[in-house]
């Protein structure tokens, strides 16, 4: 049916119901929420501009290392000298230097010293049942200085606070200068799996031989920059690094068969490596598919061998910000080529694992490597660096150019679904911290969101791509809606250091990540948020961002004022809880005769369907996307496969108010506007936080019909709102988001039913022709007030 209004008034019950709202809310539509974020972000400057880009005067420091590690295995310790460079390319001079000791935090008289409260507990083992010792005695971990010296040798003073380290220079070290200064040092490397932490080693039983993660082992140079002056925030085992870019040359001396996985590039594979294993090594490089390196055979004969004799393997980097590695004489080793086509850049992705997780690694981490750094080239930048590995060691944690993962089989070589995409979704994460925030270098001591949160996001992205169908646990919008439940008390803002955040996981991985997918899926639209992120991730690469470059950028780069957004998601803990409070419906009255209705209800949540994410929608109505799993007949004997259909929604039309003056209709106007019904929702903001309003309509025929309704309706009433719409056929329902896009927590609220209503006689509203060639006295345009005019009737 086709149809064209001509106008329509709303009569005095659409104009009392609009006064009685704004009566019963005097300024109670004033809470700020769409109010600029003003002097709550810091002042732009010559630093940091208004638009969230560097300024002309933008500086960073650097700091490069030339490290000589020994690992003494039989000893579990390690002994290190490095030479440090560091470049003081700050306005500022300095007269002394802060370096990082995060391995104190291993130590029981040198860490941090944050405790937690703690009682009495109702059970307990007798491991932990025993005598408290006052003052505590050292438990032989955290680092031991032997000496620091500038480059000629001369000691320097230093002193140890907990887990930093301040050197006072002789003199001041001027803007612009560079100074010279070794460290000679050792520590003995803890069981982290009996201890906890990032670094340490794990011991097999079985085959009595250890597993090395070499993390935060070598005393490191404290950021110093614009914003902050010296980052030396101790670390407690929670809050991750700030770190400064430079360049690396490091050797290890290890057991003579361990193999050495690490940041960088290896100089040495030929003095290090058996012909048979260069070989391989040397296919790889130019091979499409992952192949053995060091075999299973090779590693399982390696693991009885525990050999006495010595290796010395020498890696480069340049422009990273830390260096980690690894070795063990366990080690399968595969590796493969991955084109970057955005650069062109060729990158060697590899993988190192135990025999423990061979049918697991063997199959997806070196693919899931590739994946990883291919995907997230084409959401922020291309991957700039010459390779990328991904190391099973029983735990999640990241580092330039490689990081550590969990997931391993049962003996028998079998494994779960579940463990399968546990062990994707953490090599996915993990690899894709190489850009958030290993390239783009975000302070995370103060704020884990910038990098967790950030990271989580493309992940999501990133698995999507790898499989529609994978079950991604932080992302999509309806995944944080029982954190977003929780009381008051045990919510923090996104926006809080580190340290401080109650709920850690939830706080600064899924809510930050799943805010950003509500804004490219449901606020912004892909096209504009995907050009402002990626032009973030541009600005920033290799350089030092705060959470305002990132906001001002977003806004810059969209031309979208999201103020309000960073208010609520980032700044507040009020959650999404929208509701339907009310729907009046009405009809034309063409004759007088007052036949109209407003229709009340009772609220009817109909039963949850089956759905899919709007992302996985759009990802497949999207011609550009090819997912991993359609395509690599390697890996879909892995996979279940999927209907993909979804079912096809109907449109009709809807009618708008005309603000052109008016006469009473025709006979002509009657006969095309009489199956015309008004219908009035009205909403009320019960969470506090401000969202689009998303609406499924269906018909009593069948058909359905969607609209979206931008947040900024709330910017005159933050707590009611109401909407009319004019339909050529009856509704029986109306749905409030029904793909579950903004994270409402009371769904119960979001549903009307015309079958669960009652009726109460209403007027109806008048209908006018507009007329032609008149204007009448009224607003600002000359044109009359549909509002006024109704008023004079």
């Amino acid at each position: 049916m086709k149809m064209k209004v001509l106008g329509l008034l709303l009569s005095s019950l659409f104009l009392n119901l609009t006064a009685q709202n704004i009566q019963n809310n005097p300024g109670s539509n004033h809470g700020n929420k769409f109010e600029q974020l003003g002097t709550i972000l810091p002042t732009p400057n010559v630093y940091r501009t208004a638009s969230g880009a560097p300024g002309d005067q933008y500086w960073q420091n650097r700091a490069d290392y030339d490290i000589s590690a020994y690992l003494d295995e039989d000893k579990r310790n390690l002994k290190g000298s490095e030479t440090i460079t560091y470049h003081n390319n700050s306005p500022d001079n300095l007269d002394y230097l802060w370096l990082q000791l995060d391995e104190n935090q291993q130590s029981n008289v040198k860490n941090a010293d944050f405790q937690y409260s703690s009682t009495i507990p109702s059970v307990t083992t007798t491991e932990r049942l025993r005598p408290t010792e006052l003052p505590a005695q050292d438990n032989g971990y955290g680092v031991n200085i032997e000496k620091v010296t500038d480059a000629s040798g001369k000691p320097l003073h230093f002193t140890v606070n907990k887990t930093m380290m301040r050197i006072d220079l002789p003199k001041v070290l001027k803007k612009g200068e560079t100074i010279v200064f070794k460290i000679d040092w050792n520590y003995n490397i803890p069981n982290r799996m009996e201890k906890g932490g990032r670094g340490g080693y794990e011991y097999f039983p079985e085959d009595g031989n250890d597993l090395y993660t070499m993390t935060q082992w070598y005393p490191r140079m404290c950021v110093y920059s614009d914003f902050h002056g010296w980052q030396n925030y101790q670390f407690t085992g929670r809050g991750e690094f700030a770190l400064n870019f430079g360049n690396f040359k490091v050797q290890m001396n290890v057991p003579a068969d361990h193999i050495v996985g690490s940041t960088g590039v290896c100089k040495n594979y030929a003095e290090v490596l058996t012909p048979e294993q260069l070989a391989r090594y040397h296919k790889a490089e130019n091979a499409s598919e992952p192949i053995e390196i060091v075999t299973l055979d090779e590693a399982r004969k390696a693991e009885k061998s525990k050999s006495k004799q010595r290796k010395t393997w020498v890696f480069e980097a340049s422009d990273v910000r830390d260096f980690a590695w690894t070795s063990s004489r366990k080690f399968v080793w595969d590796g493969m080529k991955v084109l970057i086509p955005e650069n062109n850049n060729k990158v060697m992705a590899m993988s190192f694992y135990g025999k423990e997780a061979y049918g697991l690694y063997r199959k997806f981490s070196t693919k899931a490597v590739a994946h990883t750094i291919k995907t997230y080239s084409e959401f922020t930048i291309p991957y700039p660096y010459p390779v990328a590995q991904s190391v099973e060691a029983a735990n999640g944690m990241e580092y330039p150019m490689i990081c550590f993962n969990y997931g391993r089989t049962e003996k028998d070589g079998t494994y779960s679904e579940a463990i399968k995409n546990g062990m994707i979704g953490v090599v996915i994460h993990e690899v894709g911290h190489n850009f958030f925030p290993m390239i783009i270098n975000s302070d995370e001591r103060q704020w884990t969101w910038m990098d967790e949160g950030l990271n989580t996001f493309v992940e999501y992205l990133t698995e999507e791509k790898w499989d529609n169908k994978f079950p991604s646990k932080r992302g999509p919008a309806w995944t944080i809606v029982d954190y977003m439940k929780l009381p008051k008390d045990e919510l923090e803002p996104i926006m809080t250091n580190s340290e401080n955040i109650e709920r850690f996981g939830p706080n600064a991985y899924s809510k930050p990540a799943t805010g950003l997918n509500i804004l490219r899926e449901t606020i912004m639209g892909r096209e504009l948020f995907d050009k402002a992120f990626k032009t973030y991730a541009q600005r920033w690469a290799f350089k030092h961002p705060e959470p305002a470059d990132f906001f001002r950028t977003m806004e810059d780069a969209s031309g979208e004022d999201l103020d309000w957004f960073w208010r609520g998601w980032f700044y507040g803990t009020d959650p999404v809880d929208i509701s339907i409070d009310k729907v009046t419906t009405a009809t034309p009255d063409f004759d007088g005769t007052p036949k109209s209705r407003q229709i009340t209800y009772t609220v009817d949540k109909p039963d949850t369907p089956d759905f899919d994410d709007i992302s996985k929608i759009r990802n497949r109505e999207d011609k550009n996307i090819t997912f991993l799993t359609d395509t690599d007949k390697n890996l879909q004997d892995f996979y279940y496969r999927y209907d993909r259909s979804e079912e096809k929604v109907d449109t009709v039309k809807k009618y708008t108010i005309s603000n052109e003056p008016m006469e009473k209709a025709t006979a002509k106007d009657i006969s095309k506007l009489k199956n015309i019904t008004a219908y009035q929702i009205d909403f009320s903001n019960k969470g506090g936080m401000v969202m689009p309003i998303i609406l499924e309509f269906t018909f009593e025929d069948g058909s359905k019909l969607r609209d979206r309704i931008g947040a900024q309706i709330w910017r005159h009433n933050e707590n009611k709102v109401s909407k009319a719409y004019y339909f050529d056929k009856k509704l029986k329902s109306v749905q409030l988001d029904p793909m579950l896009e903004t994270a409402d927590i009371d769904t119960s609220n979001n549903y009307w039913s015309a079958s669960g209503s009652h009726e109460t006689a209403m007027s109806k509203f008048q209908v006018f022709k507009e007329k032609e060639g008149k204007n009448v006295r009224g607003g600002a345009n000359g044109k009359v007030n549909p509002m006024q005019a109704a008023e004079k009737k």
